[in-house]
């Protein structure tokens, strides 16, 4: 027997029990390893759907170029499903995304183009709006938009979840996976609740995400957005895929967490995966420790590969200086705030108030750094030392509006970061981070704060 091209191995991926890293908790966890795709990852699944069905409606002709703003693996997919059908292929990512994810599309024939993390998805330059444009100027494309196609959830309602449901024989009590663009996790929710109602499904966000507050509160709120590392996982808008009505419950799990875990299961378990599969794992596991019982079948979706992640989570370099390997316990942000004892109120200034107004207030209140905010957001910071030199060299700019000279916005941070972890964020110019409270009070924590807490 033989397949006619790679794309007719898409699926079919071995269900595996892990035995190290559940100590202690109750039922049978199992994880569903992606990475047997031809691509390494799930995305496979829907990328071969997308394009077939685009084929089907004539979306998609002959010659025609695919364009999508992908993280990396829905681009290899798409990649290897053009290669098959002969297609052209040009994809945008966010400068975070790992080296190895951009070589790879380039090694199977993909354009790439990379864009910057930190703006909005409508920002001209951000990935969303960039693929879009590409769109709208080339003759013969097809911009797949996995967030809003339909075909995504589709394709794992067809086949991931089946899958699942006859691995298990039916047993499954429980699904987790990383929600992203939310076909795997809804497609997927979908099916095995139409089987039995009484399945519980477990997403998996991460901190700078809007998914977990916006199913528990329903409000989409823009003060949970600020940038995080880990790729894959949490988004800054809300996908036509993400049914919320399909996932019963989120846990959040940190950068740290992610990338710890991703380690533990290469080593512990022989499972060679992708960051977002420890942010699964993790937080999956965080829920049963709570909830599951003997009798209980768990299956977690392990996305990709760790091929995709040398540079990163599997290089202790780059670990330790992310702050991610350190053998100490450390203190947390909520630690430092709570150790204030409410005394110290978030000093800031308007963007259209004076840079004399600022200095005033930085002498009055012996800080030396102040958060920008345009209404209730915060857009930049002004600095001492940003300050300084511009008014060696021009005094008159004094009177000028704080906006004409600000730096950009204080990173935001997890209330539950660890202390090494904040510390490898600062440096010369990144000298605070701010983090928000469980009543959305918001904090800054500067290198003296943390000088304190670690004496």
């Amino acid at each position: 027997m033989y397949y006619n091209s790679i794309i007719e191995t898409i699926g079919n991926t071995p269900l595996v029990k892990l035995n190290k890293v559940t100590e202690g908790i109750k039922g049978t966890i199992l994880v569903k390893v992606e990475y047997f795709n031809p691509g390494h990852s799930m995305k496979d699944r829907m990328a071969l759907k997308m394009v077939e069905d685009a084929e089907k409606e004539g979306v998609l002709k002959p010659g025609g170029t695919i364009i999508e703003g992908t993280s990396g693996n829905t681009g290899m997919g798409l990649a290897l499903a053009a290669i098959s059908k002969g297609y052209k292929c040009i994809f945008t990512l966010a400068d975070k995304q790992s080296q190895e994810k951009i070589d790879i599309l380039r090694a199977v024939g993909a354009e790439v183009i990379v864009c910057p993390t930190n703006v909005a998805p409508d920002d001209p330059k951000s990935y969303y709006s960039v693929a879009q444009k590409l769109h709208a100027e080339i003759p013969n494309s097809f911009y797949p938009n996995q967030y809003d196609n339909r075909s995504n959830a589709e394709a794992h309602y067809e086949s991931t979840a089946p899958e699942i449901w006859e691995q298990t024989e039916g047993k499954i009590t429980h699904y987790a996976a990383g929600v992203g663009t939310g076909g795997s996790m809804c497609g997927t929710s979908k099916y095995l609740k139409e089987q039995n109602p009484a399945v519980i499904t477990v997403g998996i966000d991460t901190y700078g995400s809007v998914f977990k507050k916006y199913k528990e509160t329903g409000n989409f709120d823009e003060s949970e957005i600020y940038p995080y590392l880990t790729e894959g996982i949490g988004e800054d808008i809300l996908p036509k895929n993400v049914d919320f009505s399909l996932i019963d419950v989120f846990e959040k799990v940190t950068d740290k967490d992610g990338a710890l875990m991703t380690r533990r299961l290469s080593c512990e378990e022989g499972l060679f995966v992708g960051w977002s599969s420890g942010s699964a794992v993790y937080g999956a596991l965080e829920y049963a420790k709570k909830n599951l019982t003997e009798e209980d079948t768990m299956v977690i979706i392990l996305p990709d590969h760790g091929t995709r992640y040398l540079g990163k989570v599997y290089n202790d370099n780059w670990m330790k200086d992310h702050g991610f390997l350190n053998d100490r316990s450390f203190a947390t942000a909520a630690d430092v705030v709570k150790n204030r004892n409410g005394q110290s109120e978030l000093q800031m200034v308007d963007q259209d108030m004076t840079i004399a107004g600022a200095i005033k207030l930085m002498n009055e209140r012996g800080i030396d750094q102040l958060p920008v905010v345009d209404g209730d957001q915060f857009v930049g910071s002004v600095s001492a030392n940003n300050l300084l030199p511009k008014l060696i060299e021009n005094p008159a700019i004094a009177q000028d509006q704080i906006h004409s000279i600000m730096d950009g916005a204080i990173q935001f941070v997890a209330i539950n970061e660890t202390l090494d972890v904040i510390s490898s964020m600062l440096n010369k110019k990144d000298k605070a981070v701010m983090v928000r409270d469980e009543q959305n009070k918001v904090h800054i924590i500067t290198q003296h704060d943390l000088l304190k807490a670690l004496s």
